[in-house]
């Protein structure tokens, strides 16, 4: 990754002149953003909706139907031989890669059963998943996405967002194309997400994301889904070791079986 190449470089370089870090924005270059330079900025969080305490997914309510991603070329006859195959093995279709791996965006946002902590911070909040442990890092100071050239993709990408009074807009893109859109479903790299994240009107206790995903080259038109989740203030999340009792063998072609 270029940007940390160059971020190490100029570390090395400061610290062989003597230099001191900036301990505020203000004595800082342009690009030093308040998430890394947090001092001074704190008071402005009091603003922010309530969002304490863990999120915990609600699932949809029974005969619920949710729009489904409207696949299309590759991505849909793949799909289609996918579901062939769970059909023809009752289900048993070979993992690919480890279920140590976690999903990624967007499928973390739809884990059920481990919940979800925001941390506000000055320029960032950062969510913190129970799920694999977890981190994802929405910088709200401003910053623009990366050129294309200067980051790597990742399981979260790269999300930037900022507040409209109690919503957090999110709009994240350079997400790994190994990261499922859906089971049995992938994504291209072009995939690009927005999400609108609120308390329910009425209800501060029901948190809202409402997603929009789009893919000009996997989807044929935007995939418009949402979750809600309900709020425990006197709960904290569990530590979540995936390997300690990882059961699931991966074998030269990748795929997990059971032991």
């Amino acid at each position: 990754m270029q940007s940390r190449y160059w971020l190490a470089v100029a570390f090395v370089s400061i610290g062989c002149a003597g230099a001191a870090w900036p301990d505020s924005a203000a004595d800082s270059s342009e690009h030093a953003y308040p998430a890394a330079f947090p001092k001074g900025h704190y008071a402005a969080l009091n603003a922010l909706p309530d969002w304490g305490g863990i999120w915990t997914l609600n699932f949809p309510a029974r005969g619920a139907k949710r729009e489904q991603p409207a696949l299309k070329g590759k991505y849909l006859t793949d799909y289609q031989s996918w579901v062939r195959e769970v059909k023809a093995t009752h289900g048993n279709v070979p993992h690919q890669g480890s279920y140590c791996r976690p999903p990624g965006m967007p499928g973390i946002m739809g884990v059920g059963q481990y919940p979800i902590e925001f941390l506000f911070t000055p320029g960032r909040v950062t969510m913190h998943f129970e799920a694999w442990m977890q981190w994802r890092n929405i910088f709200t100071d401003g910053r623009k996405h990366p050129d294309a050239d200067d980051f790597d993709p990742t399981f979260y990408g790269d999300s930037i967002g900022h507040w409209e009074g109690g919503t957090l807009v999110v709009d994240t893109i350079g997400v790994k194309t190994i990261t499922p859109l859906g089971m049995g479903m992938a994504h291209s790299a072009q995939m690009h997400i927005i999400e609108r994240i609120h308390l329910a009107n009425g209800d501060p206790n029901t948190l809202l994301d409402e997603m929009t995903v789009e893919d000009p080259v996997a989807l044929e038109q935007p995939w418009h889904t949402s979750f809600t989740y309900h709020r425990s203030r006197d709960m904290n999340l569990l530590e979540f070791i995936c390997e300690e009792n990882n059961r699931n063998p991966v074998n030269q072609q990748g795929q997990t079986g059971f032991e």
